[in-house]
């Protein structure tokens, strides 16, 4: 196989679907300007406030949080960026495309005269010591990099990327390398890191994250504002009455029911599908949630299509399978996990299974505690005792699963690996790879291990493969997925996004978490 071809191929899979998810939302097709845009010249003006609907404390170059994430954008970059809005990729930190030395070879030129936010030049060194971080052991962005066999500094401004074999999505996955000074320690990279990015951190407390242009920047999309905040308003009535009441300007997951009350005070309203969801995620080293007919059982429990028509108020699709319909690699899964009442009853019937007490613990996202009221009626439909607690997802991840030997039943909580890239490796391995979900939070690892290995098969051998022989393949995983239902997808959730259009100009709503601020005007 060439690796040129894998190139066009990676490219078409993620225009397609960003052609499919931008057709759905009805969203604009103007991509963000790569030539800094005629107002870059007048220099960066006004402030920008964005409600944002999450909180963290990590703001490292590999937190998987989706307020550290969305705010690195402005601040951190990789070889290569997307484009949020369509999932387009275009070099950052990169000079260019990646220059082929064989199919298994590349070397990346660092664009000329990049420097840090605190005026230190980058070098290669850089670059090799932020991969070395993102796959090492603790990190959960180690299984995006499992086709690689090196990387290194071939001078201070060329890296040199071996694979073990070709693959597909070279450029998509580096954007997952964030680049930050080698110096750095963890601390100071979760507090407050440096990058290179178009603007720099100048504050952050617990409530509000304060950046501004980077004035070393020296890539191609510079700052056009002079000031961006992210205030975290996780309830959503507080986010809803800082928008109405002019406090922000762009406004993060707005809920379903508050669309119209938004458009009538003159805002831009706009609903994206996308690949967030709520997951349920069984406990499967603890009996009966060990047999997967138990597990299957209770997704076929849970009316989807209610939740959506009610809780979701109409914006979600139901997951009929791991990946969502408008992915191209989807296949509906030969196992069916729509809801069926009847054949719910008689997988537990079969498995042996009545009269069972079950402990659900939620995040505390009040969305996902919407959902909550109608999955607890549903199992308890089948005859099952629900009890229901929730917790922050800091909690909940902390101290119910990453521990030893955990004790939790079910845990129904939000994802959205998107953030990372749309190809079915990217989606499916974050939560069924060899890292943590696997080998603490649900057991796969140790409760099955044949088809846990099987599944590591499949993907090995997919992203090798190119067109109908690649879906096929990746068709193989989502079958394997749905036949044992460890963690499953209940629904897939469009984002909604509001900006005020008297304040801001060239916003573009995104069908991932967090706001794209890149190319972003302040009027």
């Amino acid at each position: 196989m060439r690796m040129r071809k894998h190139f066009a191929t990676g490219a078409a899979l993620t225009a397609a679907a960003a052609m499919i998810l931008t057709a759905c939302g009805g969203g604009s097709s103007t991509t963000t300007s790569t030539d800094g845009g005629s107002k870059a010249s007048d220099g960066p003006k006004g402030t920008i406030t964005a409600g944002v609907a999450y909180e963290t404390t990590d703001y490292g170059p590999i937190t998987t949080s989706a307020l550290g994430m969305g705010a690195n954008w402005q601040v951190l970059e990789g070889l290569y960026r997307f484009n949020m809005a369509d999932y387009s990729v275009s070099p950052a930190l990169a000079a260019g495309d990646p220059e082929k030395i064989s199919d298994t070879e590349y070397e990346v030129k660092l664009r000329d005269g990049a420097k840090f936010s605190d005026g230190t030049p980058v070098t290669a060194a850089d670059f090799v010591a932020s991969y070395e971080r993102a796959t090492s052991e603790k990190s959960i962005y180690r299984q995006f990099f499992t086709f690689v066999d090196s990387v290194e500094a071939k001078d201070d401004n060329t890296i040199t990327i071996k694979l073990k074999h070709p693959f597909a999505n070279l450029k998509e996955r580096f954007v997952n390398v964030r680049v930050v000074p080698a110096s750095m320690d963890e601390d100071s990279l979760k507090a407050k890191p440096i990058g290179t990015g178009p603007y720099k951190y100048e504050n952050i407390t617990a409530t509000e994250i304060t950046a501004v242009p980077n004035e070393n920047y020296t890539g191609n999309e510079p700052a056009k504002v002079a000031t961006l905040k992210w205030q975290s308003l996780k309830d959503d009535s507080a986010r809803l009455a800082a928008a109405i009441g002019g406090t922000v300007d762009i406004m993060e997951a707005v809920p379903a029911s508050a669309q119209d009350q938004l458009k009538g005070a003159g805002w831009n309203v706009e609903s994206k599908p996308g690949y967030g969801n709520p997951f349920l995620m069984f406990n499967t080293q603890k009996a009966p949630f060990d047999k997967p007919e138990v597990r299957r059982a209770i997704v076929k429990a849970v009316d989807k299509q209610k939740l959506i028509s009610s809780s979701l108020e109409g914006q979600a699709v139901e997951a009929t399978s791991f990946l969502p319909e408008a992915n191209p690699a989807y296949k509906k899964p030969s196992t069916d996990l729509s809801y069926d009442k009847d054949a719910a009853a008689k997988l537990l019937s079969d498995a042996g299974v009545s009269g069972l007490e079950v402990n659900l613990v939620s995040t505390d996202h009040p969305w996902v505690l919407s959902l909550v009221p109608q999955i607890k009626s549903d199992l308890e439909a089948l005859g099952l005792k629900v009890n229901h607690t929730q917790m922050a997802s800091s909690d909940l991840y902390a101290n119910v699963t990453d521990v030893d030997n955990p004790t939790y039943d079910i845990v129904l909580a939000p994802g959205d690996p998107s953030v990372f890239g749309t190809d079915p490796g990217i989606i499916i391995s974050w939560w069924n790879g060899d890292n943590v979900w696997t080998k603490k939070r649900d057991g796969w690892q140790a409760s099955d291990p044949e088809s846990f290995n099987k599944l590591q098969s499949i993907m090995d051998e997919a992203v090798q493969l190119d067109g109908d022989a690649a879906k096929a393949k990746w068709g193989e995983a989502q079958d394997l997925l749905a036949e044992k239902t460890v963690i499953f997808p209940l629904v897939f959730r469009n984002m909604i996004t509001g900006s005020n259009p008297q304040k801001v100009e060239g916003f573009q709503p995104i069908s991932s978490t967090g706001l794209q601020l890149l190319g972003v005007s302040a009027k």
